[in-house]
């Protein structure tokens, strides 16, 4: 029987960290409460054909800034005004054939919502499939350089953690952020600048535990792929993934190759799966789906887990990541990414297991050319260790948050931004500053 082997990945430390301690006490920020000018509607979206779940499926009001996403299990929950109730809703999901719905037809809860794989029949006009799908993943990240921003850009993000037990919100913080972002065929690293963070905790919720995520918006920086392939896709680990061509489909009326990659067989090493979303003309990486294969919890464990007290088990037993990127005048940029991590807490005095999870995203509102190239120094910058639910506490600032002041977990990032950029612009008037 072949052995199977053990690899020394020298990035294993440097995906997403997670910190445990022990309980700090810290209040409570209100929610926001319902009220009578919305509705409510709750549901899943699932795959057609299999019912599993659809993680991170948009949901959008047409005609409308009304959106939000599925959690880890497919779910979500839509609030919607009721002025807006006659309207339709969209519902979307990459590589999946998009379906609209009438508002009116929802009912509270238990909605079911199912989408089907959008398969492209590929004609004599069109590319043919590739024949090697290692091959063109290679070129792929070869071509970054021609494809991708080859300017330092100077971008504005909207940045999210969030941290539950079972399905109750524990911790939520809110960030808006600056990235220095170096051009893609560059080594030089992403700076990024807190402009303004807020949170709402409550520990209480946690048992003895107060679990906090270290890394803040680099969590979600660092999935972007393309400019930092060496956390998944490194030379030295690129031979220990089978790479295959499962389908085609359109994005934007572009003909989309999807390639599935997944670790060999006689890798110990928990590495990765999913698929890849490449522009069939240009080479380029349009989207990235993929998690965690956890072959060994203990060694997925000694990946995430930075402390934690003796008599405490924790294991991931899902780890999700998904980047996006945009296009303007025939340049590609990172402009979303996601990471959810689920894990599993066991103490050795309690008789059940203690389910968590995490959530972090980011969205790019905007972006400008950096023409100097500078990036902010050391004292201003943020550390790639930052604890962001920490920090947040010296950053509260409700002139900046306005009448926005309630965080509002349930809705979607989508949501936020654009109050947030309203927020920007005001304060950049009132400050004489240009923010991008």
């Amino acid at each position: 029987m072949k052995k199977k082997k053990q690899l020394r990945n020298p990035y294993r430390y440097q995906a997403v960290w997670m910190l445990l301690a022990f309980l700090v006490a810290l209040p409570c920020a209100a929610l926001q409460q319902e009220t009578e000018d919305f509705k409510s509607y709750k549901g899943e979206v699932l795959d057609a054909s299999s019912k599993k779940a659809l993680v991170f499926a948009n949901l959008a009001v047409e005609g409308t800034n009304i959106s939000t996403v599925t959690n880890s299990e497919g779910e979500f929950l839509l609030k919607i005004p009721v002025s807006d109730t006659s309207k339709k809703l969209m519902v979307s999901f990459l590589g999946y054939k998009s379906v609209t719905l009438d508002i009116s037809t929802l009912t509270p809860n238990k909605n079911r919502i199912l989408l089907e794989v959008s398969v492209t029949q590929l004609s004599e006009v069109d590319l043919k499939a590739p024949k090697n799908a290692a091959n063109l993943v290679r070129e792929t990240l070869l071509r970054k350089g021609e494809n991708y921003f080859d300017d330092p850009t100077l971008m504005t993000a909207f940045y999210r953690e969030t941290i539950k037990k079972r399905r109750k919100n524990v911790s939520l913080s809110e960030a808006v952020v600056n990235i220095y972002k170096s051009p893609y065929n560059s080594g030089k690293r992403d700076a990024v600048e807190l402009y303004k963070a807020r949170k709402s905790t409550d520990y209480s919720k946690l048992d003895t535990l107060a679990l906090k995520l270290q890394g803040g918006p680099f969590n979600t920086l660092y999935i972007d792929v393309m400019k930092y392939p060496e956390y998944i896709f490194s030379n030295t680990l690129f031979d220990n993934y089978d790479f295959t061509y499962v389908r085609s489909t359109r994005i934007n009326d572009q003909l989309v190759f999807v390639i599935k990659f997944e670790q060999l067989p006689n890798i110990i090493d928990p590495l990765y799966m999913g698929e890849l979303f490449i522009d069939a003309e240009k080479k380029t990486l349009v989207s990235a789906v993929y998690s965690l294969k956890i072959t060994d919890k203990n060694l997925a464990a000694q990946l995430f887990v930075r402390k934690k007290p003796a008599k405490v088990k924790v294991w991931p037993t899902q780890v999700a990541y998904r980047v996006d990127y945009r296009e303007k005048e025939g340049k590609w940029y990172y402009g979303y990414s996601n990471v959810l991590l689920e894990f599993k807490v066991n103490w050795k005095s309690k008789l059940f297991n203690s389910v968590y999870s995490m959530a972090a995203e980011m969205a790019v509102t905007d972006w400008e050319k950096n023409q100097s190239g500078a990036a902010p120094n050391k004292e201003e910058r943020i550390k790639k260790t930052i604890i962001l639910s920490d920090e947040a506490i010296g950053f509260s600032d409700p002139d900046f948050w306005g009448e926005y002041n309630i965080i509002e977990p349930e809705k979607s990032i989508e949501s936020a931004i654009r109050k947030i950029q309203r927020q920007l612009r005001r304060s950049a008037q009132r400050n004489g500053t240009a923010i991008p």
